[in-house]
């Protein structure tokens, strides 16, 4: 048993379901694809996912300190809407 599978890896979801311009949910930071059937990920996947969501916000807070917002990570005017052909 791998030492993952002990521990609940929690959901980062924060109610807050709202993607931006690049596909980023501005809440919890996840893309479509990391959000997608989230409880039946495997352990070490959802364990990638969390320390990817650590340097995001880490990026996303740095450039909030530095007075200029990461359009990457902030709400975008107009719906997203996915590039089907690129």
């Amino acid at each position: 048993m791998d030492q993952l599978e002990l521990f609940d890896l929690p959901n980062p979801c924060i109610g807050v379901c709202q993607s931006n311009n690049r596909g980023y949910c501005i809440g919890c930071l996840r893309s479509r694809d990391e959000r997608f059937n989230w409880p039946q990920k495997p352990a070490a996947e959802r364990a990638k996912i969390l320390k990817l969501l650590e340097q995001r916000r880490a990026r996303r807070d740095a450039a909030r300190l530095a007075g200029k917002p990461d359009s990457g990570f902030e709400a975008d005017q107009t719906p997203f809407t996915p590039d089907l052909f690129g």
